[in-house]
């Protein structure tokens, strides 16, 4: 019962299938109309091939050889006919042939059917030899055959396995070759990516289930040199990274199949013996060796050497971009090396090298892969191989650097890198290479610096533009990565720039790299230029790098006692002192490299960085050198200065770096002294003490004393430099712009009241006030005459009014006994005036300097001066005792500046004569009486006509305005129904109608030019600002004043502070030009008077 039950299910899909090949079989056989029959034998070999499928999938344990025989009987003689098929039919029966041979034959396929199924399958692919025409097949049914044909070698490997398996005979051994030589042609260049890698495949299963080594020697030229072929440039860059990937693997497994050392160690011992047997020509050839080839040292010695031009070829792999095909050829490289360390002896060099570049990093590869490390510690001969590849790298790494492809550059960083790591953790140490890296790298950082692009120096950017910046630094960053790349800053250099830093803070250990920088100090001290720079540069990110390494130690062990950490501080501390002498030295007129002091600024922030609080104590050398940089002409240095503020501000405690700089301000203003007074002054200097004053503000001003000096002193030596002596003034504008902001500028302890010169209408005193006035005078006429009746009348004086003058006996008498003159009371003494503040004294000295530089030829530098007088006259108002007499000391080159003939300067002085009126006041009455009758009004109305022409008016004539023209006076309506604006009863402005052939375009109609912008507008404009602050603040005669109302007889009809100005002066003035220009209407309440018509009325009937 137990065999029926076990063949039931067989016996059941032996039904199954006899259902389907009886027809297929007879469909076949029967010969007539094949095209016809093909539809019907698509469809029964697709049943087929479902069925056997399906039972694979069901159970597979009763499918045998003899089922698959069943099965391929009706498909040979099909194939027999394969050529009056149609292409889809082949491909069903290919299929179904790879299903039959992989779970039907199985190990158990006879030799004979192999080679069958061998030619067929490779003729159908690659078409017979010597064929002319070619059957074209899809792509997929060649990957279908390649697919069947890989089942069919795995077999026949199985199969020859067995321990009564025939060897290969002669006719298969063809059968085979050719196949090999199908999967060669499919493999190159030209085919589509799905067939190579299913040729790899089955090529790959040629070499790992045929264990003939003497056939496998005759396809491995062929197959290494096809390989080869598609994995050397150029074809390698017109395959597919993942072609290129089982390339390797396929290379890897051919020739650690065929010439592995576990292969041909027999032939190793013959080659280091010199033993070969030598074979005899006469002797006959035995036909099974014919096609095979002999296993002989000089084969092995032919064909490494073959090997080693092609691996040299296929090992360019490893600057191929994809992660994924350099870790397959790593593992080819480490494959080989193990596997045929021997037998590809000459080929270790390249081996290690390629190995070396490709190694993963060690967080990424598995512990149960073999590494490099592993080998070394196996064949401790391939050491040397490392060292040699690394030498080479390292003396070759400034040639390098100086190619124009950024990614070979890299390449070579990272292979230096990467070799540095290998003889540290193989303890590789050499001191020869020690010394050639040093150089190495000097060298390369060199020839970067001279390859890359000079960054264009931006100058001309004024001081306002960088303490600008320096006030917004206190939000900066305030940490070492803060700092732009001083080398290699360009954006598509900055993977090189991150390789060369990486490779710095790795290579050896702590302390080779402070020998190196120690090195690299003694380069400084006998280099120049970019040399110079390369060791500066190089030797500070050495130390940078070994004390970030020694930080990570120290968190575990005290090193403090070690002469390693001594040798360290003793090597920062002369950088740190290069880097003070650099800073300390660029106001020096020598031409220096920028890159040279933007790295001791970066050496001077991290010494503070370092040294925290401690660093407080090295401020008082390098907080000036370091602030003059903010007055770079370079623009990296200016930032490089900024970050290096934030850093030490940081690092010392300071909340901010106005709060380090005001803290310090005594060790700047020192510095600033001592160079002043030595005559050393630079641009630097001025900026800093500038920005000094700006952030300190007024309660700095008081202790400059000693620097205002200096500046005098200075502007007296050095006069006749018009450049010099505008930066010396920026920084006096710059105290007086402080002191003004004081609480406490005035004359201490005295209370002095606030000036105000402005002029201000009087108030309307009504019927009421007007009887007070009249009262008071009457009472005084009454006093007046009473005192005179009262008063008797008297001669003329007989002796003299005053007291009595001593005569010379009186005289003679006091020298004789000054006693008595001593004991006559003496007058009371006059009251002391209070002490002034040193910021008083300092802006009246300010003050009075400015009047011997407003005559400078430098157009800006007066402009600069007319401020500054504007600015302190408000300030040194209050005390006019001491006030005036200044005023009067700069008056007579002020008022020559409206006479410029540069514009902006005329502007200038125009605003500084109305601060002088607001803070003198009458004081300056007479002198712009003398002014004006000279030169003063002249030169207003001469303004005032340019403005006009500029704006595109015409000037009017006898105090009238210009007439309208053209299209304007076209549409607007007759002159009788002109409107023009005026005063109604109950509105303070509105519009009457009046008959009037003058009318006065507003200003917004005139055309033509730059109008309100041109130059001579803005002067015109100045001019009013000015008449407006004369007439505010200064007594002026009523003739003046008339002269001034006319020149302002338009502006006060469009602008109304103007107008209030002068009516506060003359109200009645104001309103008769009004009124002559049409402006306003006839006033209310006009008197009526027979015979009499007043201005804007009627006459009158009494």
């Amino acid at each position: 019962m137990a065999t029926v039950a076990s063949s039931s299910p067989r016996t059941e899909f032996f039904k199954q299938l006899k259902v389907i090949c009886v027809p297929l079989s007879q469909l076949i056989l029967r010969a007539q109309d094949l095209a016809s029959d093909a539809k019907e034998t698509r469809r029964l070999l697709d049943s087929l091939l479902n069925t056997w499928t399906a039972q694979v999938s069901k159970d597979a344990s009763i499918l045998d050889e003899n089922l698959a025989a069943y099965v391929f009987f009706p498909l040979s003689h099909l194939l027999r006919k394969q050529d009056k098929y149609s292409v889809l039919v082949i491909e069903a029966v290919i299929r179904l042939l790879r299903t039959l041979i992989q779970d039907g034959w199985k190990a158990k396929i006879e030799l004979d059917l192999s080679q069958q199924l061998l030619l067929f399958l490779s003729f159908t692919i690659g078409g017979a030899p010597g064929q002319t025409e070619r059957r074209e097949l899809p792509e997929e049914t060649i990957i279908e055959g390649y697919r069947t044909l890989t089942a069919l070698i795995s077999t026949m490997g199985l199969a020859l396995a067995l321990p009564a398996a025939p060897r290969l005979d002669n006719q298969i051994i063809p059968a085979l070759g050719h196949g090999v030589t199908v999967m060669l042609d499919s493999i190159t260049v030209g085919v589509p990516p799905l067939i190579q890698l299913e040729a790899l495949r089955c090529l790959q299963a040629v070499f790992i289930e045929i264990h003939d080594n003497g056939l496998l020697a005759q396809f491995l030229p062929g197959t290494v040199s096809c390989l080869s072929k598609i994995l050397s440039p150029p074809q390698q860059q017109k395959t597919q990274k993942r072609v290129l990937i089982g390339a390797l693997g396929v290379l890897g497994v051919v020739l650690t199949t065929s010439i592995a050392d576990i292969k041909v160690r027999g032939l190793l011992k013959k080659l280091e013996t010199g033993s070969e047997v030598e074979k005899d020509p006469s002797a006959p050839e035995d036909d099974e060796n014919k096609l095979r080839i002999e296993l002989s040292p000089s084969w092995l010695k032919a064909t490494t050497a073959q090997v080693k031009i092609a691996l040299s070829a296929v090992l360019k792999l490893r600057n191929h971009e994809s992660e994924e095909v350099q870790s397959a050829l790593d593992k080819l490289c480490i494959a080989l090396l193990d596997e045929c360390h021997a037998s590809l002896a000459d080929c270790q060099g390249i081996l290690v090298e390629s190995a070396m570049m490709l190694e993963e990093e060690e967080s990424t590869r598995s512990t149960l892969e073999t590494s490099l490390q592993d080998l070394v510690s196996i064949y401790p001969e391939l050491g040397g191989s490392v060292k040699s590849a690394l030498f080479n790298w390292v003396t070759g790494l400034p040639r390098v650097m100086q190619s124009n492809d950024e990614r070979v550059k890299q390449l070579a960083v990272r292979n230096v890198l990467r070799g540095s790591k290998h003889a540290a953790s193989l303890h590789l140490d050499s001191s020869t290479l020690d010394d050639s890296l040093g150089d190495a790298l000097r060298d390369s950082v060199v020839a970067l610096m001279k390859g890359s692009r000079t960054p264009r120096v931006q100058e001309g950017e004024g001081t306002d533009v960088i303490l600008s910046a320096a006030s917004g630094m206190e939000r900066a960053e305030s940490g070492m990565d803060a700092y732009r790349p001083i080398i290699l800053d360009l954006q598509a250099q900055k993977s090189t720039r991150t390789g060369i830093m990486t490779l710095i803070s790795n290579i050896s250990s702590p302390t080779q790299q402070v020998k190196l920088a120690t090195t690299m100090l003694a380069y400084i001290q006998d280099s120049d230029g970019v040399d110079q720079v390369a060791s500066y540069w190089l030797a500070f990110e050495l130390l940078k790098s070994s004390y970030a390494r020694s930080s990570d130690l120290e968190e575990l062990f005290d090193l403090s006692s070690l002469d390693e950490t001594k040798g360290q501080e003793q090597a920062f501390q002369e950088l740190y002192d290069f880097s003070a002498s650099v800073l300390s030295s660029h106001s020096d007129p020598e031409d220096v490299d920028w890159r040279l002091e933007a790295i001791a600024l970066e050496v001077s922030a991290f010494a503070s960085s370092r040294l925290k609080s401690d660093f407080r104590a090295e401020l008082v050398d390098v907080l000036y050198p370091v602030a003059t940089f903010l007055g770079s002409q370079t623009p990296q240095l200016r930032s490089h200065a900024i970050t290096t503020l934030n850093v030490i501000a940081a690092s010392c405690g300071y909340g901010s770096v106005s709060e380090l700089i005001v803290d310090n301000a005594d060790y700047m203003v020192n510095s600033v002294s001592l160079r002043l007074n030595t005559f050393d002054i630079s641009p630097a200097s001025t900026k800093v003490l500038t920005m000094l004053i700006r952030l300190t503000g007024p309660r700095l001003v008081p202790f400059l004393d000693d620097v205002i000096a200096a500046i005098f002193a200075a502007l007296d030596n050095y006069h006749g430099y018009p450049v010099f002596v505008q930066n010396l003034f920026a920084v006096l504008s710059e105290v007086v712009s402080q002191s003004v902001k004081s609480d406490t500028l005035l004359i201490e302890d005295a209370n002095f009241k606030t000036v105000d010169h402005k002029k201000r209408s009087l108030p309307r005193l009504g019927i009421a006030g007007i009887l007070t006035t009249l009262q008071k005078r009457s009472d005084r006429a009454r006093k007046t005459a009473k005192e005179q009746d009262d008063e008797t009348p008297k001669s003329h004086p007989r002796e003299p009014w005053g007291p009595e003058k001593p005569q010379a006996k009186s005289l003679l008498d006091a020298l004789e006994n000054p006693e008595e003159d001593e004991e006559k009371p003496e007058p009371p003494p006059e009251e002391a005036k209070p002490p002034s503040t040193p910021s008083y004294t300092l802006l009246t000295r300010i003050l009075s300097l400015t009047q011997h530089y407003l005559t400078s030829p430098t157009p800006t530098l007066r402009k600069s001066l007319l401020d500054l007088v504007g600015t302190v006259s408000p300030a040194l108002a209050p005390d006019e005792n001491a006030f005036l007499p200044l005023v009067n000391a700069v008056w007579p080159v002020t008022i020559t500046r409206l006479q410029d003939p540069e514009p902006f300067v005329a502007i200038a002085a125009c605003k500084a004569l109305a601060a002088l009126c607001s803070a003198a006041g009458d004081f300056l009455t007479s002198r712009f009486k003398t002014e004006w009758y000279d030169s003063l009004s002249k030169w207003l109305a001469r303004v005032k006509r340019d403005a006009e022409k500029t704006r595109g008016k015409q000037a009017s004539s006898g105090g009238r305005v210009g007439q309208m023209s053209g299209a304007v006076a076209s549409s607007l309506p007759s002159r009788s129904e002109i409107l023009i604006p005026g005063r109604q009863k109950n509105e303070a402005d509105g519009l009457l109608v009046r008959s009037s052939g003058a009318v006065a375009l507003p200003e917004s109609s005139a055309g033509g030019g730059l109008g309100k912008f041109a130059l001579a507008s803005q002067v015109w404009d100045a001019a009013v600002e000015l008449l407006k602050a004369i007439v505010s603040f200064v007594r002026v005669e009523d003739e003046m004043f008339d002269e001034i109302l006319g020149l302002l007889g338009d502006v006060i009809m469009r602008d109304r502070e103007v107008r209030e100005t002068l009516e506060a002066v003359n109200a009645d003035a104001v309103w008769l030009v009004l009124w002559e220009r049409g402006a306003v209407g006839p006033r209310k309440g006009t008197p009526l008077v027979d015979g009499v018509v007043f201005a804007g009325g009627t006459s009158g009937t009494s």
